[in-house]
């Protein structure tokens, strides 16, 4: 019993390192001397058509925004087509949209009855191939209304699609708006190694696992219909072009902005959403879970792993717990040092706050504590079942 303690302890230690530690360190080790994707167009190329396709629930405050960032796009105007659709918003977005639409800047498509974003993305994918010949644009540029670009976004995007192997690019996507008496700098951080990774993985072999989802291009032909209780369609719509046996990459010049949010209540309940719908396209697309393939690799280093953190860092926990009351003085010390990580740290970092002082050593503990809740309570939602991808937008800076 005492080996199988031990066995268990190890292993999901060794599993945690693994993914948070090795597995980064060594993707970028192999990826140092990659260039990545060299077959690109130049802006005196002939450009493929794109839509911009956008779905948009009660977005007034950054609606005008986002719309003027994807106006200023370098990107030749007249091969950009705007479709945006409101799911039966009831503050002032149908308004705007009407009066870009007025200015033949956009198409909107308003809902009267809510859709959840799959389902709203998918329509507008039915109205763009509705078009024949030169107007039917070859390439989708997903993304969300409180996204903002960079002028030269759309071009750095859509240059790689000259490589017929190439299925989907995404942008990096970065954080404005961070104070330190909230979660931002920890979010932030969180996100700088994402982006980091993922763009190690993108040139290595091209297989990069999860666009951000804010804002990313993917060639017509493999867009997929999502299904419609599916919460991370952007994570689905990715997984589909690798299992067609296309690359997924990304571009670091492609550069977008979103406002951070900085309560911890609403990024568990935004984490919480996103890890059930991890699970949801966990066991779609369980038939790439095949360790010494690069795709199934990658998919468990980066992903699987740290989605069934949660229960290898609880069964790390009773196995030490176990092994401690058989009397191990070592496993004693560990159990202490996991009451602290998971109770003292949280503790001492919420004393800090209210005397005003930010450690973000113990800041950022607190936040992975957090999401591994969050991703914990995902997966029992996503077991209860999940019937509807009806979504709130997180409230942000």
């Amino acid at each position: 019993m005492l080996l199988i303690l031990h066995i268990l302890f190890w292993l999901g230690l060794g599993l945690l390192f693994h993914s948070y530690v090795l597995y980064p360190w060594l993707v970028k080790m192999l990826a140092a001397r990659k260039k990545g994707n060299q077959n690109c167009y130049t802006k005196d190329d002939a450009l493929p058509k794109v839509a911009v396709l956008m779905a948009a629930y009660n977005e007034e405050t950054v609606l005008r925004e986002k719309i003027e960032s994807l106006l200023a796009q370098t990107y030749p105007g007249e091969l950009i087509d705007i479709y945006v659709g409101s799911d039966n918003s009831s503050d002032d977005t149908n308004a705007i949209l009407r009066e870009y639409e007025a200015k033949g800047a956009l198409k909107a498509v308003l809902f009267n009855e809510r859709q959840g974003k799959p389902n709203i993305i998918n329509q507008l994918v039915a109205k763009v191939r509705e078009q024949e010949g030169e107007k039917k644009a070859s390439i989708f540029l997903m993304t969300d209304a409180s996204v903002m670009l960079e002028p030269a976004v759309l071009f750095h995007l859509v240059k790689h699609f000259k490589n017929p192997d190439i299925g989907l690019v995404d942008a990096q996507m970065n954080y404005s708006g961070m104070r330190e008496e909230g979660i931002s700098y920890s979010e932030n951080t969180y996100l700088g190694s994402e982006v980091q990774l993922k763009h190690n993985e993108s040139r290595l072999w091209a297989k990069m696992i999860g666009p951000f989802g804010g804002c990313f291009a993917i060639r017509e032909k493999l867009y997929k219909a999502v299904p419609g209780n599916y919460l991370v369609d952007d994570f689905f719509l990715a997984m589909q072009v690798l299992v067609s046996g296309y690359s997924v990459i990304n571009e670091l010049a492609a550069k977008c902005y979103e406002p951070v949010s900085h309560e911890a209540s609403e990024e568990y309940r935004r984490k919480k959403r996103i890890s059930a719908g991890n699970f949801q396209n966990l066991f779609h697309f369980k038939q790439t879970l095949n360790p010494f393939s690069k795709l199934g690799f990658s998919f468990i280093s980066h992903k699987v792993i740290r989605w069934l953190g949660p229960f290898i860092m609880l069964i790390l926990f009773i196995s030490s717990l176990a092994l401690a009351w058989s009397g191990s003085q070592f496993f004693l010390a560990v159990v202490g040092l996991q009451l602290l990580w998971y109770l003292g740290v949280p503790m001492i970092d919420w004393i800090l706050r209210k005397l005003g002082v930010h450690l973000m050593a113990a800041r950022n503990i607190t936040y992975f504590n957090l999401m591994n809740w969050a991703l914990m309570m995902g997966f029992f939602k996503f077991i209860v079942g999940i019937r509807s991808s009806v979504w709130t937008p997180t409230k942000r800076s």
